[in-house]
């Protein structure tokens, strides 16, 4: 029985490949492409595997990629509880221009629910709370697709609470909103996804520990964990406020950093250990994700040698 369970409304396939230039009207040859299960939920799930825990993944699953989405997931061993829906699950690219590094990213929509199927979505991972009663931390990661009210995160923190678990939201825009007013244990927003929620610039770390605090304080959010990209991060709880520096290195790949932190953060949590470390090993964990390329995730020997490189230090 999994601790930990994640919740993926929009799930997709991530697909990646290079070629040697981008270039119009031309075709260009691609090498091999690689396919990776994906969505915010998802990809924690696996990262938790990775550090040797589990997650059940709660996700909606529709046609020929659906299908393949949960044979990846079967192959990595992530239990799963896939919500069937009518409309394809979506599929994402990255490519990687060889002569200039540069990695372009093409996120495609996703499928439309119908009020019954993100009905049904609810009531699959509302039967799965109350019959296992060992669930611990619930996160809830990822975009809302089309048709799915804004509220919808708001609904699961309001059921994970009814089961007394915690609740873990990365979101952005209105569904954070949305959840943040039902009071979540975790917000771990990007500094554009903070910025556009508070509708400040936050320029300085005093404004922005001071928004954290802001969320804190009204009951939103018992912990603020923003990441700042190459600048590190920031946590932010009742008795604490703690900045990561970014580790020294040299980037290949952006994709999958936050849900690496995230995923790998949560294990720690889970496993007894102190915010504050789980902190580090989050830092120490997406950097590692910056190592790979193209959709790959962090591996667990990566964070393990990096974790030793993160500064922590209370202000």
């Amino acid at each position: 029985m999994a601790d930990i369970v994640t919740i993926t409304i929009n799930p997709s396939i991530d697909a990646s490949t290079s070629v040697e230039q981008l270039v119009p009207i031309h075709k260009l040859r691609c090498t091999s492409a690689r396919r990776d299960p994906g969505g915010g939920g998802i990809n924690v799930a696996r990262v938790v595997k990775r550090f040797g825990a589990d997650a059940t993944a709660i996700y909606a699953m529709g046609g020929v990629l659906g299908q393949l989405l949960r044979h990846l997931l079967d192959q990595e061993g992530i239990p799963g509880l896939p919500v069937p829906i009518s409309e394809e699950t979506r599929e994402d690219f990255t490519v990687v221009e060889g002569v200039s590094g540069q990695q372009y990213r093409f996120i495609l929509p996703g499928p439309r629910l119908s009020e019954r199927e993100w009905r049904a979505f609810l009531d699959t991972f509302a039967s799965h709370a109350s019959r296992e009663q060992g669930t611990r931390f619930v996160v809830a990661s990822g975009g809302l697709p089309p048709g799915v009210p804004e509220d919808f995160y708001g609904r699961i923190v309001r059921t994970t609470k009814q089961v007394g678990a915690k609740i873990i939201v990365d979101t952005s825009g209105p569904p954070l909103k949305a959840a943040l007013e039902a009071g979540v244990f975790i917000v771990k927003p990007s500094l554009r996804e903070f910025r556009e929620l508070m509708e400040a610039p936050l320029k300085t770390e005093r404004d922005q520990v001071a928004a954290c605090r802001s969320l804190v304080e009204s009951g939103q959010a018992e912990v603020v964990a923003l990441t700042l990209g190459d600048q590190g991060a920031l946590l932010v709880a009742r008795d604490k406020v703690l900045r990561a520096l970014a580790v020294p290195i040299k980037p290949i790949s952006v994709v999958g950093a936050g849900d690496s932190f995230l995923g790998a953060m949560i294990c720690r949590l889970a496993s007894g250990h102190s915010i504050e470390d789980a902190f580090r090993y989050g830092i120490a964990a997406g950097s590692a994700a910056l190592l790979l390329p193209g959709t790959e995730l962090c591996r667990r020997e990566d964070a393990e040698r990096l974790v030793g490189e993160v500064k922590v230090q209370a202000i």
